[in-house]
C-alpha cells in the first residue's frame, strides 16, 4: 500500500507530509511514503498512522478498538 520514495529520481521540489490530525493541523514534515490509496505522501512517523492517515486502516478495520 505505502511505498518508499525513489530516493534514485531527481526532481527539483520536496514533498511535504500530507498528513492532518484529527482537529486538522498539518504535519508539513518531508514526505518519504507515498500511499497508493489516498495517492498522498507521508514522513515516516504518520504513513502508519491511523490518527493523521486515515488509508494507514487495513481494509476491513474500523478503527477506534481499545
Amino acid at each position: 500500500m505505502l511505498q518508499q520514495e525513489n530516493q534514485t529520481q531527481s526532481s527539483n521540489f520536496e514533498w511535504a507530509c500530507q498528513a492532518l490530525s484529527a482537529t486538522g493541523e498539518p504535519c508539513d514534515t518531508s514526505a518519504t511514503c507515498h500511499c497508493a490509496v489516498c495517492r498522498k505522501w507521508f514522513c515516516a512517523a504518520h504513513a502508519e498512522d491511523e490518527a493523521w492517515h486515515r488509508s494507514a486502516l487495513e481494509s476491513g478495520e474500523e478503527g477506534g478498538e481499545g
